[in-house]
């Protein structure tokens, strides 16, 4: 694993717009940064990322399991007594999944360590499907790279073809909150794909979601929510005033509920205590577990429930450090065995490897300047060469 540094392309910006990437800089500052990308070997993708990640989503799958039937696990990964029943069913009757991210700490040598599974809501995806593929080509053609690179990037190809199997029919809604042109850009991406099986597509925001007399949701049109794609975290939704509606309005939500297990921070312990001393894994436990001190005075602590990393406190040699100050907290804190980032020159990579229908199907590489990945990190784009 590499870290090289390369010309951008003068015409970037340009391409970005056209390609419909229009968040590629925030407030300014870009978040697309093509001045350097991660080279890797095939070896290190296929063995050291893929295999793992297929090998842990399994994992995570008896995680689920043991979930739904012990009601003292969605205890204490707090999700609302009142949804238990309803996150249950959508695992027994086995609702599809549709995409996560694995983020792990990974050099190039020795196994990767996962830190966190983006199972719900994760974004960063056009610009690992298309973008950094664009570039890659435009890269190759203009001389900027070696001729032969590769990409570990299968993602739009499968998601197209995972939406072609839900079994769709009728409109397909995709929602996310206003106020976030990234979440936009994500779910219009994702209305292309849809189309492209064939689907009929309405955008629109959480916020102008309405409920007719049946209890049934509705778009602004008044029209009828059958399938939804909802960039919006279960965590939240369940908060809601209309939260009590979901599990009799017959929507089909795209990720399904159970997906709430997966998400939480609280599946890293968990994965623990089931697989401890796996290679991928590192120790973790609830805060509070007395088991947690054979991690002694250096460790991470992180919220059940955290977004761009958040709240999220790095504690050292007794000192802690919070890059990423936030609202998240009040649910509870799992701790976990401080992995550092890989550093190159000040900059600490964190590698995300996407699933597509549980399988391994990309990777992206957000790069910041702390050694908690925060919510104005750099998207890195990467290739494979041998």
């Amino acid at each position: 694993m590499q870290r090289v540094p390369v010309a951008p392309r003068d015409d970037w910006k340009d391409t970005a717009v056209e390609h419909g990437f229009d968040f590629h800089s925030i407030d300014g500052d870009p978040y697309w940064d093509e001045s350097a990308y991660y080279q890797f070997t095939l070896e290190q993708i296929e063995n050291d990322l893929e295999e793992p990640v297929e090998e842990l989503e399994n994992l995570c799958f008896s995680v689920v399991e043991r979930a739904i039937a012990d009601q003292e696990v969605l205890e204490r990964l707090a999700i609302p007594e009142a949804y238990w029943g309803y996150v249950a069913d959508s695992w027994r009757y086995q609702e599809k999944n549709f995409y996560g991210r694995m983020d792990f700490s990974y050099s190039g040598t020795g196994p990767a360590k996962l830190l966190e599974y983006n199972a719900d809501t994760p974004t960063a995806l056009y610009e690992s499907s298309i973008f950094q593929w664009v570039w890659l080509e435009q890269a190759m053609e203009r001389g900027l790279i070696p001729e032969g690179c590769d990409q570990f990037n299968s993602l739009h190809e499968r998601i197209v073809e995972a939406l072609s199997q839900f079994g769709i029919d009728g409109r397909f809604h995709l929602a996310c909150a206003s106020g976030s042109e990234e979440d936009h850009g994500t779910i219009a991406y994702l209305e292309d794909c849809a189309k492209q099986t064939g689907l009929e597509t309405t955008l629109m925001e959480i916020e102008t979601i309405g409920i007719d007399p049946n209890g049934r949701f509705t778009d602004p049109t008044d029209f009828i929510i059958e399938w939804l794609f909802k960039l919006y975290p279960w965590e939240w939704l369940f908060a809601e005033e209309f939260a009590k509606n979901i599990p009799n309005s017959g929507t089909h939500f795209i990720e399904p509920a159970w997906k709430t297990i997966l998400s939480n921070k609280g599946l890293l312990p968990l994965l623990w205590e089931m697989y401890e001393g796996h290679p991928n894994l590192l120790p973790a436990y609830f805060e509070g577990d007395p088991a947690a001190a054979a991690l002694g005075d250096t460790f991470v602590r992180k919220p059940l429930y955290s977004r761009e990393g958040q709240n999220i406190e790095l504690q050292r040699d007794g000192k802690r450090d919070m890059p990423h100050p936030g609202d998240y907290g009040s649910e509870g804190h799992i701790l976990q065995a401080y992995q550092p980032l890989p550093e190159f020159s000040g900059n600490y990579p964190m590698a995300g490897c996407w699933l597509v229908a549980s399988q391994p199907a990309g990777m992206c590489i957000r790069e910041d300047k702390t050694l908690v990945t925060g919510d104005d990190a750099r998207f890195i784009p990467h290739v494979i060469l041998d």
